[in-house]
């Protein structure tokens, strides 16, 4: 069943809940929301032992949006779900989500514990330089009304061969990336591309409460990386690499870490 809750900008914000427990929120990373992504099954994976909440972040699903746009919005949107949950929950970011969850955790809303999945920050000079570029050409295409080519910018971007993303634009769901091809710049924003994209040291250092920096150990060093420096700079960060999984992460290989990091 949708539930909403109304962010302090009036959009209003759908989400979900399952299981019984203290609190867990799941944010999603690009053109993911309740209908397409990891967050189902990390419910699944969870729902034992937790209440999870899962929502459509702004601009994406059954949420709404607003003409204008920063980051701290969707700090509000999740503080809003946490008033929701009876004002604490543990946080997991995935993706650009994890980005946006660290983000959450600094700002002492009643997050409890945060979790950040491959948080795509840059440490590498090519993918800085990768992102600069695609912030550039992401913003252009928004600008001259080309939303359909944005999806295509974001895949590339991550490493899906040209080939492949021209037959994705041929399949039944490239319409969905479409509709919502304008939070890929959210997401920019919330992972700072515009600015080079680099681990916000200051952000993690801000943060309180436990931080659990994970990857997968099959994913490539730029993937890998952040999550050392995320948990290097947060006073109470700890990282840990999962065998065998990449960005594509399996719920059912992370959700024993989730569940005992949140105990």
């Amino acid at each position: 069943m949708t539930s909403f809750v109304t962010s302090v900008d009036g959009t209003r914000i759908a989400y979900s809940k399952s299981g019984s427990g203290p609190a867990v929120i799941v944010v999603d990373g690009a053109l993911c929301h309740r209908a397409f992504g990891p967050a189902g099954g990390v419910a699944e994976s969870l729902d034992s032992d937790y209440t999870v909440y899962t929502y459509d972040r702004r601009g994406r699903g059954e949420s709404g949006d607003a003409d204008t746009y920063a980051p701290e919005r969707e700090v509000e949107d999740i503080a809003a779900l946490i008033e929701a949950t009876g004002g604490v929950a543990g946080l997991v970011g995935f993706s650009s989500g994890g980005a946006l969850a660290l983000l959450a955790a600094a700002a002492n809303i009643g997050v409890a514990k945060v979790v950040a999945y491959e948080a795509p920050y840059t440490t590498q000079d090519w993918h800085r330089a990768a992102g600069l570029k695609y912030t550039a050409d992401l913003h252009q295409a928004l600008d001259e009304g080309r939303p359909d080519d944005m999806p295509a910018l974001f895949m590339l971007l991550v490493g899906m061969p040209a080939e492949q993303v021209a037959g994705m634009r041929q399949s039944p769901v490239w319409p969905a990336f479409t509709a919502i091809a304008k939070t890929l710049t959210y997401d920019n924003a919330v992972l700072g591309y515009e600015n080079g994209g680099a681990v916000p040291t200051d952000v993690c250092a801000s943060i309180t409460v436990p931080v659990l920096a994970l990857d997968g150990a099959d994913s490539p060093a730029q993937l890998r990386d952040p999550a050392a420096l995320i948990a290097e700079a947060s006073p109470r960060g700890r990282r840990q690499s999962l065998p065998g999984q990449t960005h594509a992460v399996d719920p059912k290989a992370v959700g024993p870490v989730l569940a005992e990091f949140f105990a």
